[in-house]
């Protein structure tokens, strides 16, 4: 009894804990990206909503390159020294008005912010099947994201962002 009972308390002193983790999978892929005003190659903010969860990208001014119609245009970004990723959850269903209206409302309410602590970002742009516009797909790569207690979120389901179009310039 005395071998069981040491065996027991050795293994409980040594086995790994997962911490206070909440969150099981981080899933924006059936989510189409989002923006405020009007979307030009000037935009930089795009955002995900699901519920009450929202994925927010801010892009490094210039990443949208529009190009020359027929070329294909590969950009990237490094997160989070040129871009910036946070993955937020609220205490009810968030809208469009939450990141939109130029006061926000007061609720829901942020319960938890994490910021993406490494990866990239990388835009492929081409003109689209019409010749009226560019699109852009988002990728990310090498997502990983960090809470407030250090617990590490890495190779989430969300490589790929969306993909966005903008008008041609005059």
């Amino acid at each position: 009894m005395k071998k069981f009972l040491f065996l027991f308390a050795f293994c409980g002193l040594f086995s790994c804990s997962d911490g206070d983790l909440q969150i099981e999978t981080i899933d924006f892929d059936s989510v189409e990206p989002q923006n405020c005003g009007t979307l030009s190659e000037n935009t930089r903010v795009f955002f995900k909503i699901n519920e009450d969860e929202a994925l927010i990208l801010t892009l490094q001014s210039g990443l949208l390159d529009n190009g020359v119609a027929g070329d294909t245009v590969l950009t990237e970004s490094a997160v989070p020294n040129q871009t910036e990723l946070l993955y937020r959850i609220f205490s009810a269903n968030v809208s469009t008005n939450y990141f939109c209206d130029a006061i926000p409302p007061t609720t829901p309410t942020v319960t938890e912010e994490i910021e993406a602590t490494d990866g990239m970002v990388i835009i492929e742009t081409m003109v689209n099947a019409d010749s009226t516009a560019f699109d852009h797909t988002i990728q990310l790569s090498g997502i990983s994201l960090v809470n407030n207690k250090g617990e590490r979120i890495t190779d989430l389901t969300i490589n790929d962002f969306g993909e966005i179009s903008t008008p041609f310039s005059n």
